[in-house]
Order: C-alpha cells, then structure tokens, then sequence
C-alpha cells in the first residue's frame, strides 16, 4: 500500500525560520510570531504550500511536452517499454465499433490495451500522492492503483442478469467471484514470487523485510481468507445435507443474507486497518520505510527526475480512468462470447486472464521496487494490494450488489476456497522468517502456473457447455458429436 513518496527529500531543502528580536516582541506586548522563508528541494526548485519537496515540479499549470514527456518516461523501463502499446487502445475502440462480431480480435485488442492505460492510472497515483502528506498520499496511492478493478467489478456486476427466462441472461456472478479469488492469487503467488525472483537475482543474497509489514498483512489475509470462504463452507455443508431439512432457495437466501453480512464486517476490518496504520502506528511504518529508501539503489536517479504539475496528474488520472472505463465495458461485453465460443472456462477466465491485465501496473511497480533492494516497499505494496482486494473491493461488490437487488455472493466453490487458503498459508511460511530470495520466489511462480493449468481444465456451469455444444455442433449425427464432445470438454 505504500509508493515512494516519503518525506525524506525534506532533508534536502533549505528553509530558515525568522523571529522577531525579544526586545520588541516584549515592547508591543504580542506574542512572537514565525515567518518562514521560501524552501527549496533538492533540484533548486521552490516548494510549492502544502507539497512536499520531492513530489515538487518547478512548474504550474500545463505543459504538453513536458506531461507527454514525463508521461512517456513513466517509473521504469518496463514500464516505459509498456507505454509502446497505447496504439492498441484507439484500435480496440475502433474495431469494436467497426467489426463489432469479431469477438476475439475486439477481446485481444481490449485486453492489451488495457495494460498501457492501467500504467498510467498508477504512475499519476504515484506522482499525485509523492506531493501529498504522507499518510494520505498512501491511502490515496493505494485505491488509484486497485481503482481498474473496481471498474471491471462494477461492469460486470452493472451487466449481470441471473434471470434465467430473461433472453438478455447473463450470469458474470462466477466470474467476479473468480476474479476476486484471482486479483488475490495474482498478488500473492505471481506477483510476490516476480519481486522475491528479482530482488535475489539481483542481490545475489537474501533480502530481509521487516516484520512490522509482513506480520500485519499475513494476519489480516488470514482473516479475509476466513471471511471469504466461510459462507462457501456454510452451502457446501447444508446443500444435500441428510440431516438438515432445508429447501434449496431457502439455502440460497441464507447464504446471500450471511454473505451480505460477512461483507459488511470486512468492510469495517478494512477501515480499523486504515485507521491502525495511519493514526495509531504511523509511525512504525515511517521508520521501516525511511530506512528502505536509503538502501535504494536508483534513489537518488528519482530524486533528479522530472515531476508532473498537480494540475498534470489530475489531467493523467482523468485521460486515463476514461480509457480504463471505456475498456473495461467494451472487454466485459466480449467475455460471454469467448467463453461459449471459444471454450475458455469461467474459472480462467477469472482466476487468470481478468486479474492479469487489471494488475499489470501494480506489478510493475512492485517488481521495480524489488529490483531496486526496496523489499518493504514492494511487500508493502503487494500485500497492500491484496488486503485492499480481499476486505473493500470484494467486500464492495456484494454490498453494492445488495442494493442494486443482484444475488451476488461469496458462495466460492470448493475448488477454488481451496486455493486461496493454500495460497496465504504457503506465502505465510515464506514471510515468517523475514527472509527472501530467488528460489522462493521462483516456488511461488510455479504454484500459480499449477493453479492456473487446474483452473484452464476447470468445466463450465451445465448450461454454459450447453449453449457451447449447440454453437458448435451441426445437424444431424456430426450435431450431435460435436454436442457430445463439448459436454465432454467441459463437464
């Protein structure tokens, strides 16, 4: 949950506080008064009121080279390299338009294109929150960079219809399941795995983290994972139950009622989260991340860098939350035609393909952090992620649901409650000893290729691989081959 965005470069600038003399503050009878003089950061440029010196970019206003230039430059090399694909996103927009039954050409194109203008969303965040106060450039940092997900949730939520005689039905309810369960997995296994694989790959040597960070988030995944799983539990132990009487729809209901509830309880966990880490311990995390930054190997190539205005990053933030909403709607509206078309599972479609492209920037960042010997950083920022998925945009969702009357719940099945208390119970063991380095990282890379070739092989809903079958099969006996076949596959 936290960027690079810390008070250190203070150090770096000059101010003088000058009092009047004693003799005639006591001659007027008033009391003393401070007046501070102007302050420079560490480039030369005068500091703005109320920004702080490192995020302070000498200029007001817009500059259309300067924003497109800084814009272009990004944080990394990686993710400059990533700002090569924004010609995908006109051309998503325009085949879509142009060729709007050409599902998978529309899908590809969509999904690429999202990943430059979900780069964008997180470097404004992370420019926008270095000139901001500490504690409230985390938090704001923290929901921009899980900001793509909560649009693609919403979208898919905002086009669910589970009315089964509706002819417009569509149920994405398993898929926004999925991709909750799949957001957390992406973090935890691929992207932590990424940062452990690079750090020690770099470092030639273990990489310590102190415990401060990794303690508090394994904890409170812990608790999500339980709240999470819990109300697909409770289904699983009643639905067919000999001795317990209860009719499915009445099963149903209690589980929503327990899911809406379970929801609401995380909600609150999410915010005494915020509130334990900005007001009451502040400042153990300020001193863990101060001391990250001096082992920061390109810290003082940041410190140098051009910095967008704040009027630049309000701009960035509305060019490129447009580009992800846009493609976001235009994404989710392909995913049922891939799914019955190509024979794509809701699982991976899920679990995999849809975390992915919404977390790409995220992980960028990360992974950079770690390359850079900033582990704190970069488990702060992984596991930050993850509790922000796990206790407000999951939790969100069902409630946001609730009152648009959508049955969307938590009713996870085995399969996949299965993986996600594996998965926090395996990166647990690896966090305990605040040690990391490329081997376990590489363990953590492998668990998600095995989840994601189980979750490839994982069938559709009955009715899905029905629909599917008809779509594929022919008249007559090659019909009903092809029909058999599709059955098969998916069931």
């Amino acid at each position: 949950m936290f960027g690079r965005h810390s008070e250190k470069g203070g150090s770096h600038a000059t101010g003088q506080d000058v009092e009047p003399s004693s003799s005639n503050a006591n001659e007027t009878g008033e009391k003393t008064h401070k007046h501070r003089l102007p302050m420079y950061n560490h480039n030369g440029h005068k500091v703005t009121r109320g920004i702080k010196p490192e995020g302070e970019s000498g200029r007001k206003g817009i500059h259309p080279f300067h924003f497109l230039r800084i814009s272009a430059r990004s944080t990394s090399k990686v993710s400059m390299a990533v700002n090569v694909l924004w010609p995908f996103v006109p051309a998503a927009i325009a085949v879509r338009y142009a060729a709007h039954e050409q599902h998978k050409w529309i899908f590809a194109l969509c999904y690429i294109a999202m990943v430059p203008a979900a780069n964008l969303v997180g470097f404004a965040g992370q420019e926008l929150a270095r000139k901001l106060p500490k504690v409230f450039g985390v938090v704001l940092e923290t929901f921009l960079g899980g900001i793509v997900e909560i649009v693609l949730f919403m979208v898919l939520l905002r086009k669910n219809n589970d009315v089964p005689d509706d002819p417009r039905y569509n149920n994405f309810i398993p898929v926004i399941r999925a991709a909750i369960l799949g957001s957390i997995l992406a973090n935890l296994l691929l992207c932590l795995g990424f940062c452990f694989f690079a750090g020690g790959i770099r470092q030639r040597d273990e990489q310590e983290f102190d415990p401060a960070i990794s303690e508090v988030g394994n904890g409170l995944l812990l608790t999500a994972g339980f709240g999470l799983v819990l109300p697909a539990a409770f289904y699983t132990s009643l639905f067919g139950s000999q001795d317990y009487d209860i009719p499915e729809e009445s099963l149903q209901n209690k589980v929503l009622t327990t899911s809406r509830v379970t929801a609401v309880i995380l909600f609150v966990a999410f915010f005494v989260y915020l509130w334990f880490q900005m007001r009451t311990h502040h400042g153990i995390y300020d001193a863990v991340l101060e001391k990250d930054e001096e082992r920061d190997h390109d810290r003082h190539k940041d410190l140098k860098k051009a910095k967008l205005t704040l009027t630049e990053c309000i701009i960035a933030l509305v060019i490129s939350l447009t580009f992800v909403s846009l493609l976001a709607v235009l994404l989710v509206e392909q995913i049922e035609d891939i799914v019955i078309e190509s024979g794509v599972s809701d699982s991976f479609m899920g679990l995999i393909l849809v975390p992915l492209v919404e977390k790409a920037a995220e992980h960028l960042t990360a992974v950079d952090e770690a390359w850079d010997n900033q582990m704190n950083f970069a488990l702060a920022h992984v596991l930050g992620a993850t509790i922000q998925t796990a206790l407000f945009n999951g939790p969100l969702v069902v409630i946001v649901g609730w009152g648009l009357d959508k049955a969307m719940d938590l009713k996870f099945d085995i399969f996949n409650a299965v993986l996600l208390i594996l998965a926090i119970i395996a990166v647990g063991n690896f966090l305990r000893d605040g040690k990391s380095n490329y081997l376990e990282g590489l363990l953590c890379i492998f668990i998600y290729l095995i989840i994601a070739v189980m979750s490839f092989y994982f069938p559709n809903p009955r009715e899905v691989a029905e629909e599917a079958a008809a779509i594929h099969g022919t008249a007559g006996e090659g019909g009903s081959t092809a029909a058999e076949h599709a059955k098969r596959l998916f069931l």
